[in-house]
């Protein structure tokens, strides 16, 4: 049973025939976004940080701490909802109780610090910045990589473009004549064109690869996975997992990396 459901996890969430499969240019469309968002939420953080401690003496800094808290989270969970809804997996449904009785009594302020997880405001925060980076850096190789391949692509386009209008031809320095090789435009057309289709359907595969380290970053397969937890908590726990099976078994032709088991 184990070794099926390890089998289904590895296989789900995986993107196949990158060409012509919408959830690849849906990944591009988020990773380009992600240079911007992953700016706008660096800024979020360091501000809120930064005024919530300078206004601590005036009492102001402490609810504003908790409420950059509360923020933090909600990027996290919004961009592992986004992610979820590219690849396609379902959305788990997390719930939560509390004692009523207990906060009946209590004051906003308290009801905040007693809500407050000082580990998951560490992972969130670390995940906000990690996500600054990694937007940084792959949007980089995703923009380097396509351009790479649409460049090879269009460049007959280009060339003839540029000896009709200018007069200027840009493959007259090219390898070919380097090494003496006596080959026709048309002839090099075609071995660029081919060149930039497989750079191009590399530079694919490498942006689904990006999506899947991501996926992996953000903690994304976290509710899926079944932790050691008692009677009580594995009965909340159960919708989400028998939720995750199910789309499992209506989709088996769709597979993932296995997720890692991390502990916080």
């Amino acid at each position: 049973m184990k070794a099926t459901e390890a089998t289904a996890m590895s296989r789900a969430g995986k993107v196949n025939w990158v060409l012509f499969n919408p959830k690849t240019y849906a990944t591009i469309l988020y990773l380009l976004l992600s240079l911007p968002l992953g700016i706008i939420y660096f800024t979020v953080a360091i501000t809120g940080l930064t005024l919530s401690i300078g206004l601590t003496p005036i009492f102001i800094g402490i609810p504003l701490f908790f409420g950059v808290a509360k923020l933090l989270n909600g990027i996290v969970i919004f961009e592992q909802s986004m992610i979820r809804q590219i690849l396609g997996l379902p959305n788990p449904t997390v719930l939560y109780t509390y004692n009523h009785q207990t906060e009946a009594g209590q004051n906003w302020l308290k009801r905040m610090v007693s809500g407050f997880d000082g580990a998951l405001f560490i992972r969130n925060l670390l995940l906000v910045l990690l996500r600054f980076v990694t937007g940084i850096v792959f949007f980089v190789i995703m923009v380097t990589v396509i351009s790479l391949g649409l460049g090879l692509i269009a460049l007959p386009v280009v060339h003839i473009i540029l000896m009709n209008e200018l007069q200027l031809d840009i493959l007259e320095n090219s390898l070919f004549s380097y090494f003496h090789i006596d080959w026709t435009y048309n002839q090099q057309y075609l071995l660029y064109v081919g060149l930039g289709l497989i750079l191009f359907w590399v530079a694919l595969r490498v942006v689904n690869g990006l999506m899947q380290i991501l996926r992996r970053i953000m903690y994304v397969d976290e509710p899926y996975q079944q932790p050691s937890v008692p009677p009580m908590e594995a009965q909340i726990h159960a919708p989400v997992q028998s939720q995750y099976y199910e789309y499992l078994e209506d989709h088996p032709t769709q597979g993932m990396m296995q997720p890692a088991h991390r502990e916080l």
